[in-house]
């Protein structure tokens, strides 16, 4: 018995939402840092400290996304 047919649009969903997840978050802690900083006058600090935090909320969800799409735990 083959397993039941996917729509093709259905690979490219899984792509943008990885996607997604790996540019968008830190980009989003870049902006917090850099915010945080023109408030605080502390120049590269918070960016940095933005940038990596964003970047392992990143590969963090992007680990849980695959394991919930795989099955694996």
């Amino acid at each position: 018995m083959s397993p039941p047919r996917r729509s093709p649009y259905h690979g490219l969903a899984v792509y943008s939402a990885i996607l997604s997840q790996l540019a968008g978050a830190p980009l989003i802690g870049l902006f917090i840092g850099r915010s945080i900083d023109k408030y605080l006058s502390t120049s590269p600090l918070f960016l940095v400290i933005g940038l990596f935090l964003g970047l392992g909320a990143g590969f963090y969800g992007t680990i849980h996304y695959v394991r919930d799409k795989t099955g694996d735990e």
